[in-house]
This record gives C-alpha cells, sequence and structure tokens, in this order.
C-alpha cells in the first residue's frame, strides 16, 4: 500500500534526522523549528512556518491556530519535545489537516535519543 504523499515525508523526516543528528533531543521545541525550517530550506523543500488557519463560525473569527509548518501544501508538519506523544498532539494535527483540507500530517518528537521512534504519521 502507497503511503499518502510518501517521497515528500521521507524527505521531510530525513531533515528531521539531520537536525536531530545535530543537535540532540531536550532544547525547546523553538529551537528545532528554526532548524527545521534552515534544513528544509537548504534541500529546497518549500513551505510555510506558522501559518495563520483561521476559525470562524458564523462569519465572525473565533479562533486561530498555527501549525509549526505546511510543507508543499500537502503535509502539516508538527513539533514537539515532550515526554510522549499524548492523544491530544494527534488530535492537534487532525485538526491542523481539516482546516487545511489536506490529508497527511507528521507530529514529530524530538525529545527521543532515536528520531524515527518520535515520529508519527497522521492520516485522514
Amino acid at each position: 500500500m502507497e503511503l499518502i504523499h510518501e517521497d515528500l515525508t521521507e524527505r521531510i523526516i530525513g531533515c528531521l534526522i539531520a537536525v536531530h543528528e545535530a543537535l540532540g533531543p531536550c532544547l525547546p521545541e523553538h529551537t528545532y523549528q528554526a532548524a527545521t525550517a534552515l534544513e528544509m530550506a537548504a534541500r529546497g523543500i518549500k513551505f510555510i512556518r506558522e501559518p495563520e488557519l483561521l476559525v470562524k463560525y458564523r462569519d465572525v473569527v473565533v479562533a486561530l491556530h498555527k501549525p509549526d509548518f505546511i510543507v508543499e501544501n500537502k503535509v502539516v508538519l508538527e513539533l514537539k519535545c515532550v515526554r510522549r506523544l499524548d492523544e491530544v498532539f494527534r488530535i492537534q494535527v487532525l485538526t491542523y489537516l481539516h482546516l487545511t483540507k489536506l490529508r497527511v500530517g507528521l507530529l514529530v518528537n524530538f525529545n527521543v535519543p532515536v528520531l524515527k521512534a518520535g515520529v508519527k504519521r497522521v492520516a485522514l
């Protein structure tokens, strides 16, 4: 079974692994976000960092959500540095997928010894 945007998600994961190998675990999330932006740009991957996603009710904006990245208008990328990836983080990515109408996201926890263990794929 072929995964949605598998080539792109593998390229993104390659960037994340490079960042994790260089910086290690346990730094603040914003550090990994800045480094990931530099790595993706260096590899020619297009992205929007912290795009504003508006939630409207009765034509009034009632909330603003900011995923860490939208990559090539195909993948939501959400970074964490936490003890473990709780269900609430997966739901957060699902919310971003619904708001963007995209089909796949990556939820990444940098607080792990080997990054592959901290990458979770989320799809609609």
